[in-house]
């Protein structure tokens, strides 16, 4: 009988996916057929078994095998209920986290026991041995992980029997003790007590290869932090960027208010927006594609200086430099310009540096990257200048003037029919921007303002004070003569 197998590799979500996949995995599934030799082909020859990891693989993947061990699981409900115990706890008292114990008792020496001490944690089990009248299990919390010491003599026999029977990889307890280091230095819970919080009904990804399922990890961020416990600590850098936005802002004056997600009309950029119904009003309406409009309309109302942390919708392609929801932050602040909105930006990334870092400069993929003030600012025309040699401020409105001097310039797309390719350029504004993301962007490492985007590009925007000054002086100068 022939073996079939089939990946597929679905598309991804969320910043930092372009780390582990390309750009062409992101924006299309790719299928592949492996056909293997059927068995009446091999009878010459003796079937190997699989290597020991490819046995563990399977079995981890499997998803027969995640069905009969959830079956499991839950007849050890049946049986834990039968007995009187309750497999979701209501509340456990808990003295310390485990960060907290193994900064407390890092002084006790190997062996030493700690009888006075009293303490009860609560964490899920990521690792366990059974040694016949000795288990060890791991138990990890919010702040870290610490060993328990479980002796058979310390525990009543109907619990060490539900601990050996009945406890599995997964479970979340409660366990309370003395603590003692071990012989082998390994600082340890000594339990006299416990009690399952919460039965696992699934086992957690295999402990040997992790979990490498790149989307099950953006689908399925919780189980991505068992599996990584580092992925957490980017859940609490980000929290913390956010709160301090939020005391920067405030202390400039800023009031945060919350404009309406649901829309009559979408507005304040140039997006699709997602559609939805509204049964009372029996109307469309729009998610949000910006929050502009309705903090402009603050600054109409009187307020001076508003901005909005908000949830943003657009319904368009999945990449992995775009996301179709993301928040943002918009600013408005009557009577300035954007030279003090660069300054504020300059601000609060430094101010977040420090809350998260405790410095400025910090290290990204083997470059030091600096943040202290103040940061570079150019033109997006003398960047691609320096970079070319090219001046594209003489071209004016030329765009075909300016498509043959981008011609000479290795890298940049002739024939492709993709909007960002010279070809379809439809005015030297594009062409200019095409230049500058192919020679600039990659180039701009430390922290710089790119200013005085073209306004082919920049929709909404006001247009530039100087050039406008400029063809009036002009205008004028044409009357008096």
């Amino acid at each position: 009988m022939e073996a079939l197998r089939a990946w597929r590799a679905s598309n991804l979500l969320g910043f930092a996916a372009s780390r582990v996949v390309t750009a062409a995995s992101a924006a299309r599934s790719l299928r592949l057929r492996l056909r293997c030799c059927s068995a009446a082909a091999t009878t010459n020859q003796k079937q190997l078994p699989l290597p020991q990891d490819r046995r563990r693989r399977s079995a981890s993947t499997s998803t027969s095998d995640r069905d009969s061990i959830r079956a499991i699981r839950l007849k050890k409900v049946e049986e834990l209920r039968g007995k009187g115990y309750e497999p979701y706890a209501y509340k456990w008292d808990r003295t310390h986290t485990t960060k907290e114990l193994q900064e407390e008792y890092t002084h006790l020496e190997n062996g030493e026991i700690c009888e006075e001490a009293a303490v009860s944690i609560a964490g899920r089990i990521v690792a366990r041995r059974a040694f016949g009248k000795l288990v060890f299990m791991t138990v990890r919390d919010d702040t870290g992980t610490i060993q328990l010491y479980c002796e058979k003599d310390n525990l009543t026999e109907d619990q060490f029997e539900q601990l050996k029977a009945f406890i599995d990889i997964g479970d979340i307890i409660g366990a309370s003790g003395s603590i003692k280091k071990t012989e082998k230095g390994e600082l340890s819970l000594y339990m006299k007590n416990f009690e399952i919080l919460t039965k696992s009904l699934l086992p957690l990804p295999d402990k040997y290869h992790g979990l490498t399922d790149v989307d099950k990890r953006y689908r399925q961020r919780y189980v991505d932090m068992i599996a990584n416990p580092e992925v957490a600590e980017i859940f609490r850098t980000r929290a913390k960027v956010v709160s301090e936005i939020r005391k920067t802002m405030e202390s400039f004056g800023f009031i945060e208010v919350e404009t309406p997600v649901l829309q009559g009309a979408a507005g304040g950029a140039e997006a699709r927006p997602f559609i939805t119904y509204h049964n009372s009003l029996q109307r469309d309406l729009y998610l949000r594609i910006a929050t502009e409009l309705h903090l402009k309309r603050m600054l109409v109302g009187g307020l001076e200086r508003v901005y909005e942390i908000g949830r943003i919708f657009r319904n368009e392609g999945i990449s992995t430099r775009h996301n179709p929801e993301f928040t943002t932050i918009e600013m408005y602040e009557a009577y300035s310009d954007y030279e003090s909105m660069m300054n504020m930006a300059e601000e609060i990334v430094v101010r977040c540096a420090m809350a998260t870092h405790g410095k400025l400069k910090v290290a990204y993929l083997g470059t030091e990257i600096s943040l202290e003030r103040p940061w570079r600012r150019e033109t997006m025309h003398s960047l691609v200048k320096e970079a070319t040699g090219i001046d594209f401020n003489i071209f004016g409105h030329d765009v075909e003037s300016a498509k043959i001097a981008a011609r000479g310039l290795p890298g940049i797309k002739m024939g492709s029919s993709k909007s960002t390719s010279l070809q379809s350029c439809s005015s030297v504004g594009h062409v200019l921007n095409e230049v500058f993301e192919t020679f600039v962007e990659s180039t701009l490492v430390q922290p710089t303002f790119v200013l005085d985007y073209p306004v082919e590009i920049s929709p909404l925007a006001k247009p530039h004070r100087r050039p406008y000054k400029l063809s009036v002086r002009l205008i004028r100068k044409s009357k008096q003569v």
